[in-house]
């Protein structure tokens, strides 16, 4: 198929940050979009060919959008998976599969999905509601510590939190919940895991995570990880196999756990470009948006591999501003060496709520992480 300037027509559902940075690589290659997204100020509207605006959980909106393109894929997995399958079966190219993102969109039967396929992955228990958690840890059959998680619409940090006491969950929602056992962990880890569909397979580097103590947000991604080469091989093989299991079609990023004894756990998946992919852009040879967009439209995968060490640090709404965004002195990050912000186009700022990111590329990492801490103290995100 002519994907090129051509009348071939390419469907995204959902039109946010990750859609938005993927059109630049369709806007590169002239492949004309179709965008669904529920917000008049999505920020993909700016970018895409054709902009629908409508319910991604809606079972008519999703399937009369995935008839109007030849091939479908989505930037966020909250949407209707009734009609991804129905389009599917129809003969519509969807990618990643509505069978994938079934295994993957609750993580109740993704914990599950890990188990039976022997993946490593920590020790958890499934719940029906918030109830029937604090019932078991009542009887004495679920411990704490663990980690809190509904199963399914958490997003950036939300539908995750430490219980350490039984008043902690106080005020969650009554809703299908795992129970995680707490991991002690040196690190956390990321691999992103690209496939086409005739098997071609590649592998970014491990990244390294340092998260924000209280939101549970990546704070700051660190390519190449901090870590013993050993322990990275081992991270890689575990995402492939991870990718195989699922057999999934497009980017897949694969969260991990590097114990206090460098055994990888997996925590959980997600099957579109990632947060912890952002530094590609700028730090690697072939981004992880222009690689999903090869893999889904089953051509030649691109060279992974980092040119230069890169850290992101993620720019998030800061505590106590809620209105129209100012990003206050981003002028004086521009005459950095290495430093390139990419703003995500949401009008609205929020406490936390992600508003855009920072590369940072230079040769030593440690100069780079360096200078990222003072990108993280310099710009606010305020109103």
């Amino acid at each position: 198929m002519n994907y090129f300037s051509s009348d071939f027509k390419l469907g995204i559902l959902g039109g946010g940050q990750l859609g938005k940075m993927l059109l630049f690589d369709t806007r590169k290659f002239d492949i004309q979009t179709y965008v669904l997204d529920p917000s008049d100020e999505a920020p993909c509207k700016i970018a895409c060919n054709h902009f629908f605006k409508g319910d991604l959980m809606d079972f008519e909106t999703v399937y009369n959008f995935g008839k109007k393109v030849d091939v479908l894929t989505f930037e966020i997995e909250l949407v209707n998976l009734e009609a991804l399958i129905k389009l599917e079966d129809e003969g519509l190219k969807v990618y990643p599969s509505p069978k994938t993102l079934k295994l993957i969109q609750n993580k109740g039967i993704q914990k599950d999905f890990y188990t039976q396929n022997t993946i490593p992955t920590a020790n958890y228990k499934r719940f029906h509601d918030l109830k029937s958690l604090v019932v078991s840890i009542l009887d004495s059959k679920t411990k704490l510590p663990f980690v809190w998680k509904c199963t399914e619409f958490g997003y950036d940090g939300n539908g995750v939190k430490v219980i350490r006491h039984i008043s902690d969950l106080d005020n969650l929602a009554n809703v299908e919940c795992i129970a995680e056992e707490m991991v002690p962990f040196k690190n956390e880890l990321a691999v992103i895991v690209c496939r086409n569909p005739s098997g071609e397979i590649k592998t970014y580097p491990v990244v390294e995570m340092e998260f924000h103590p209280e939101a549970n947000q990546v704070e700051y991604v660190i390519c190449p990880a901090r870590i013993d080469e050993k322990v990275a091989e081992k991270a890689r093989a575990i995402a492939l196999n991870v990718s195989e299991k699922f057999n999934h079609v497009g980017l897949l990023a694969v969260e991990m756990f590097q114990t206090e004894d460098d055994e990888i756990l997996v925590n959980e998946v997600a099957p579109r470009p990632h947060n912890s992919g952002h530094y590609s852009i700028e730090a690697s040879y072939t981004s992880q948006f222009e690689n999903h967009l090869r893999a889904i439209l089953d051509l030649p995968l691109g060279n992974t591999d980092s040119k230069v060490a890169g850290i992101m640090v993620n720019l998030v709404g800061a505590e106590g501003f809620s209105g129209n965004v100012v990003y206050e002195n981003i002028e004086k990050i521009l005459g950095w060496n290495g430093v390139t912000p990419h703003i995500y186009g949401k009008k609205q700022t929020r406490p936390f709520r992600k508003m855009g990111h920072v590369t940072i590329v230079n040769e030593d990492i440690n100069e780079a992480r360096r200078i990222a801490e003072n990108v993280k103290n310099t710009i606010r995100v305020i109103s």
